[in-house]
């Protein structure tokens, strides 16, 4: 495939399921399967494309957290954005510690993409669909939040949007109020995890990108463009609609991987 169509496939892939709750990397790990691996900086750029979709639709949200002392009622918001922080960055790293790194193969993906359709049909049934206010986050659910990131991180195909938007309506917040803690929860996130990974892959910026900057910056700028029309439709679905259409999408990819595998698998 043509490397600039390919960019710009890879960057509609992650900025249409990014925040989504059907898992980018999952996607990301499906499409490289048939068209080969891209390199850990490009993958930085596309996922640092959505974010900034993310920044520029929560743009008085965060602003509000920069002038805090001019804000002081965000305060305890701000605080428990903070704790899910860093319950996430201590777990992960105790995580990468432990030498979890990802799946060789597809295998793991399906049956994460199984798992996360089980979770969001699960939650949504029992959850007592209590209609929060924004500001309605318990510490309690903020740990929760912080600790399901991490889950979701070890298992590419879950969704980090699936693990902590689900958990928190599981704690009975509204799926508005959810789904704005985890997407601005995920912005320190994505942030931290790529900045992190970067250092790493470039062992402290000694190691130039192999990468043209024409195919970063395409991929950069086609993720942004995506997650920013797939976030402001998202949040619009979900003010009438659960997360129940997602299960069925998540069931009918992971049935279809299924098939294509078995096929393949006979074919050799």
């Amino acid at each position: 495939m043509n490397d600039i169509w390919q960019t710009v496939l890879l960057g509609i892939i992650e900025g249409v399921s990014e925040f989504l709750p059907i898992s980018s990397t999952g996607h990301l790990l499906i499409a490289e399967h048939w068209m080969g691996e891209k390199s850990e900086t490009f993958n930085i750029f596309i996922q640092l494309g959505a974010v900034l979709a993310v920044c520029l639709i929560y743009k008085e949200r965060v602003s509000s957290f920069l002038f805090l002392w001019k804000n002081k009622e965000k305060i305890p918001y701000f605080l428990k954005l903070t704790l899910a922080f860093f319950i996430t960055a201590l777990l992960g790293l105790w995580v990468k510690k432990m030498g979890w790194e990802l799946p060789k193969d597809l295998g793991p993906v399906i049956i994460a993409i199984f798992g996360g359709a089980f979770w969001i049909y699960f939650v949504e049934k029992v959850s007592c669909r209590n209609q929060s206010a924004v500001e309605d986050i318990s510490w309690l659910t903020a740990i929760a939040v912080g600790a399901s990131q991490v889950v979701a991180g070890v298992l590419p195909g879950f969704s980090r949007s699936a693990a902590t938007i689900l958990m928190a309506v599981l704690f009975g917040v509204s799926r508005p109020a959810a789904t704005e803690f985890a997407f601005l929860l995920g912005i320190p996130t994505m942030f931290a995890a790529s900045l992190f990974s970067w250092i790493e892959q470039t062992n402290f910026l000694k190691v130039p990108p192999t990468d043209p900057p024409l195919t970063l910056l395409l991929g950069f700028f086609v993720s942004a463009a995506v997650a920013f029309i797939a976030v402001k439709w998202l949040l619009s679905f979900i003010q009438t609609h659960t997360f129940i259409p997602f299960v069925w999408y998540r069931v009918g990819l992971g049935l279809v991987l299924l098939v294509i595998f078995a096929i393949e698998w006979k074919s050799h």
